[in-house]
């Protein structure tokens, strides 16, 4: 009853993101100022990207790698299209995966409000910061995750416990950490690292992992993604095109998770991320030169 229930809330949930992104292109349109972004790459991008993330190694770092190497999408945008560009494929993915482990019913459910909460409160915030800010943030995030990644690469986390569930002081961690994971989706930072890492080390079955992070991914989106639609921080062209194209390679990558060589993929991810985290830093610090050596010469 529960698995239907949330397919429910899923579903539902798609279907006002749809709503809202087809209006938000309708305005933009109408008023002229609909995106150039090349749809094409971003499709392509969008669709390798959930695919590797269904496989458990995350899409934000991958898409940004592109997006910064290709100047593809603007820096100032980008945690606002990030959000509306996973909508879609992680709703697939829950659909797809909720069902197939049983967590303990309360842990699963407060765990994915306590993701979306955080995602509508980052979300108010984050959606109105400044092109350096978001940069600066961001470059910190991606190491976050890099260390997080690297650490379970070298076997440094706990294997986990046996437990579906959680109850009491550890439950009320839980609930504070996905909280957080919430408003760091807002700088472009994915909650599946922080949120496996988390599980193993409060003592659940990695297995629990699956359901918890894809549930609360498509939780909270819609949320964070709403609330960039409203104020307009975010690219609807490249959100469509991976509103499109991304669910495709979830779907891909459903039937294929088996054959994959889990290891060399993981490798892979953190050196992105590691490289997005420096290309992130060195926007930041050419623009903070060139704005200070501009305040000098006005100075002058």
């Amino acid at each position: 009853m529960l698995v239907e229930v949330l397919r429910i809330i899923f579903i539902s949930g798609a279907l006002v993101f749809i709503f809202m992104l087809v209006q938000a292109c309708w305005r933009k349109r109408c008023a002229g100022t609909f995106e150039t972004t090349p749809f094409w790459p971003v499709a392509l991008i969008g669709g390798v990207a959930n695919f590797l993330d269904t496989l458990g190694v995350g899409s934000f770092a991958v898409k940004t790698a592109c997006y910064k190497q290709f100047k593809l999408i603007d820096d100032r945008v980008l945690p606002g299209t990030l959000n509306g560009q996973c909508v879609l494929p992680t709703v697939t993915q829950s659909l797809i995966f909720i069902g197939s482990v049983a967590v303990e019913p309360a842990t699963l459910i407060s765990m994915m409000f306590a993701a979306a909460a955080g995602a509508v409160w980052g979300a108010r915030h984050v959606a109105s910061f400044d092109r350096q800010t978001i940069r600066l943030v961001m470059a910190a995030s991606l190491l976050v995750v890099a260390g997080l990644i690297f650490a379970g690469l070298f076997g440094l986390f706990p294997v986990g416990g046996e437990a579906m569930g959680l109850s009491g002081y550890k439950l009320a961690i839980a609930l504070l950490g996905n909280f957080i994971f919430g408003v760091l989706m807002n700088v472009g930072i994915g909650l599946f690292a922080p949120c496996m890492t988390l599980v193993y080390l409060l003592g659940m079955n990695p297995l629990a992992a699956f359901p918890i992070m894809m549930g609360s991914a498509a939780v909270l989106s819609v949320f964070s993604a709403g609330t960039f639609i409203r104020k307009g921080a975010f690219d609807a062209k490249a959100v469509l095109a991976v509103a499109i194209f991304g669910p495709i390679g979830v779907l891909l990558a459903a039937m294929l998770v088996q054959s994959m060589d889990m290891e060399m993929l993981k490798w892979l991810v953190a050196f992105i991320v590691i490289y997005t985290s420096w290309t992130m830093y060195a926007s930041w610090r050419t623009a903070r030169r060139s704005s200070v050596q501009l305040a000098v010469e006005c100075a002058g």
